[in-house]
């Protein structure tokens, strides 16, 4: 008996100091907010439902915050320590002179499609119709202003824009008629494709790039809980990982957090993301470059991209190799 306590006992030390690998005496807690329940915002989702986030001693408990200029205050006001956003809300907090950072972010395809209500035959029928975003300095808000510039519509003057909170209210706002057209991602696109909504724009194909899945926190969080932080983002890239190559698992994580049932749906959302996750995920230097652009027109010089931006932990983790182990 006392040879098998032996043997236990040695396994279990075995295991504990096996190279690279943590040991937390407790979890952490920590709230991290999302905006939808698109597929963009999934990688978390599967991270904490597949249990890489305790295998990290963190005790995430994930929360839907609608409009991403809403989140980026929520977490200035100390709601959360890490948010996933749209990159064009954390890009005007800093420029506002927080200390808000962009630190990964699962790929660079943009995600929205401009979706417009059947009376709407063609571009220039916006002309004195409402547009819905989710809120005002969000990704969604600056695609609807890109779209109205390359149909020469001036936002505002030609085209109100409403602020809706977030997508799912922009969705049914489409729906009723309150607004005519309205920047979508999936599943909620495909939604409106099937009750007869006209697809005007898709940004993708415009080779109009994103930040996906935008990991955002502060630089002062950074400094101060830097091991948090990067124990996050190594269960965001195994979370990433998953999402990518199991799609089973995936769709029923999906389906689970967007209260799915149709299999179509939870079909064409893998297939819409998965195959754009990056494995390293940095944020694209040309999406957040276009963003400074767009959101600082006609000024100089223009504030630099690392500016807004951290990398300093992924960067950390594709050179420990950490981010080649998990994807052997």
């Amino acid at each position: 008996m006392v040879a098998k306590v032996v043997f236990i006992i040695g396994l279990l030390a075995a295991f504990l100091l096996t190279p690279g690998r943590q040991v937390f005496a407790a979890s952490t807690s920590m709230r991290v907010l999302y905006p939808s329940f698109g597929g963009t915002w999934a990688t978390p989702w599967i991270a904490k439902e597949a249990g890489y986030f305790s295998a990290e001693g963190l005790d995430v408990e994930l929360i839907r915050v609608g409009g991403s200029t809403r989140m980026v205050a929520a977490m200035l006001g100390g709601s959360a320590p890490i948010i996933q956003a749209g990159a064009a809300a954390a890009i005007a907090a800093t420029a506002a002179g927080s200390d808000v950072v962009i630190i990964a972010a699962t790929g660079n395809v943009s995600p929205f499609r401009l979706m417009a209500r059947p009376d709407i035959k063609q571009p220039s029928d916006l002309k004195g119709k409402r547009a819905g975003i989710t809120t005002f300095g969000s990704t969604s808000d600056q695609v609807v202003r890109i779209a109205l510039q390359k149909f020469n519509l001036e936002p505002i003057k030609d085209v109100a824009i409403l602020s809706l909170g977030a997508q799912p209210e922009a969705f049914a706002a489409l729906q009723s008629g309150a607004v005519q057209v309205a920047a979508l991602s999936y599943p909620l696109y495909a939604k409106a494709a099937q009750l007869g909504m006209r697809e005007l724009i898709n940004f993708g194909d415009l080779g109009v790039e994103d930040v996906n899945g935008g990991v955002i926190t502060t630089r002062s969080y950074i400094a101060q809980h830097r091991d948090t932080a990067t124990r996050f983002i190594r269960a965001y890239i195994r979370g990433a990982h998953r999402y990518r190559t199991d799609k089973e698992f995936s769709k029923r994580v999906l389906g689970k957090y967007g209260k799915i049932t149709e299999d179509d749906l939870l079909e064409g959302t893998w297939q819409d993301y998965a195959p754009t996750i990056q494995k390293v995920p940095r944020p694209s230097p040309k999406a957040v470059q276009f963003l400074i652009e767009f959101q600082f027109k006609g000024k100089t010089p223009l504030p630099k991209p690392e500016n807004f931006v951290d990398m300093s932990i992924v960067d950390e983790l594709e050179k420990n190799g950490f981010i080649d182990s998990v994807y052997k």
